[in-house]
Formats: C-alpha cells, sequence, structure tokens
C-alpha cells in the first residue's frame, strides 16, 4: 500500500520541478499582474471542468486578488452535467458568447487554466482576448497539448502572452508511477502556480510602495471591515461579487 509519505514526496517534487521550470515565466506573470494593479484594471480568469477548480482559487478567496472577474458559463461545469460539459468545452463559438458580456480590453489580463490546452473553449478565449489587446497567461500543460487531438486551429500555448506549463503528463494522473492512473496533479498545481504568482506580485508591489488589493478572511478580526471596502470598489464592475 503507497504510504501518505510516498505521495507527499511524489506531489512535492512536482511542484518543484513545476516552480523551477517556471522561474522566468512566473516573473513575467507577476509583471503582466502588477501592471494591471498599476492601471486599476481587472485580471480576468477563466477555464472548463475541471480547471474551474483553479478558477474558484482566484475569486474572492481570503489572500486571494480583489480585481479578479471570473468568466464563467454554467454548462461549463461538471457539477451541472458532467457529459454536457465536455461537449460545452469542444463548442466553438462559446467564448465569444463569454466575451460578449464582457471581456478584457488593453489594460487587462486574462488567465487560462486548461490543461489539455486544445479545446476550442480555452483556445478561443485565449485568442479572442488578444484581439481586444488584452495579455494572456496560459496556465497548461505542453506535454498534454502536443498529445492531445487539436480541436481548434491553434492551442493555448500558441495563444499564450506568458505560458506556465505544469509539467503534468497526459492523463493528468500521478499514480502508480510506472503507469498512472489515479491521483490527477492538475488542481494541485494550477493553485501552486496561481500562489507563486500572488507571492510575487505581493512582495514586489509592497516594495513599490503599492497597495495590492487582497480579500481578507471574514472569520479575523477586521476582515469584514477591510472586504467592504473592496467590495465598494470592485462590486459595481465584478457581477459575481455581488
Amino acid at each position: 500500500m503507497v504510504s501518505a509519505t510516498e505521495i507527499w514526496k511524489s506531489t512535492s517534487e512536482k511542484l518543484a520541478a513545476a516552480q523551477q521550470a517556471n522561474a522566468e515565466a512566473l516573473t513575467a506573470a507577476a509583471d503582466l499582474v502588477l501592471g494591471v494593479i498599476r492601471s486599476d484594471a481587472l485580471v480576468f480568469t477563466a477555464g472548463a471542468g475541471h480547471s474551474l477548480a483553479a478558477v474558484a482559487e482566484t475569486f474572492y478567496r481570503a489572500g486571494g486578488l480583489a480585481c479578479v472577474y471570473p468568466l464563467y458559463h454554467p454548462e461549463l461545469l461538471p457539477l451541472h452535467g458532467a457529459q454536457h460539459s465536455t461537449k460545452t468545452e469542444r463548442r466553438s463559438g462559446l467564448a465569444e458568447e463569454v466575451l460578449a458580456e464582457r471581456a478584457p480590453g488593453p489594460d487587462d489580463v486574462l488567465v487560462v487554466f486548461s490543461t489539455s490546452g486544445v479545446n476550442p473553449y480555452p483556445v478561443e478565449l485565449a485568442a479572442g482576448a488578444r484581439r481586444r489587446g488584452a495579455s494572456v497567461i496560459a496556465v497548461t500543460s505542453r506535454a498534454c497539448v502536443a498529445a492531445a487531438p487539436r480541436r481548434s486551429a491553434t492551442t493555448l500555448v500558441e495563444e499564450g502572452t506568458v505560458v506556465l506549463d505544469s509539467l503534468v503528463v497526459p492523463g493528468d494522473a500521478s499514480h502508480p508511477a510506472a503507469a498512472p492512473r489515479t491521483a490527477p496533479l492538475s488542481t494541485v498545481v494550477n493553485a501552486f502556480l496561481w500562489n507563486l504568482i500572488l507571492a510575487e506580485v505581493y512582495d514586489r508591489g509592497t516594495a513599490e510602495g503599492i497597495d495590492v488589493p487582497l480579500w481578507r478572511s471574514s472569520n479575523v478580526e477586521g476582515g469584514d471591515e477591510a472586504n467592504t471596502a473592496l467590495l465598494a470598489k470592485y462590486g459595481p464592475r465584478v457581477p459575481a461579487l455581488r
């Protein structure tokens, strides 16, 4: 039987590898996010299927950025219909429908999470944002993109201004090592890479005297008061905060 220590060691090694492999890209991603904060603009985040777990991690999260606008369509969430969510992600044209409601502009940044990086929704979302002048941070797996069947004219790797490689292997599973079948890692790595961006943004931003807008936990003293001020600022611009 595999031990918790073995799983922890394997996962920690993969996280360390992802951090090392993305050192320059993480700094570039932090540059883009700091530019958003300086311009009082927004970081848009998006994904489909289980990549929506990463979107949830970016939004209205204690310790997370307040200037985040999640792009979302309910048919993309497996909880609203598992098979249908897969079909929806593969439907060309949905991204433009979502962007028609609210799209990032030149001062904004779009972060797209998609491990496979080939389905129409995330790829067309990134392409649509770039056409509108926004920069795109693509959080994907180069190995998965290379192995997956192409379903779009381009891939998320090609559409990203900055590409963060999760190093997740095709199929996402990580155990057993010789022939992975379970213990998927994309959610863990996506959250880790996002937190590395947040940490660098905070450290560099505060060193420059920038007030980095971060949510506080509602269960700590002063949390509600701090969040009320952020809600007053971003609520009118981010409908999901209402």
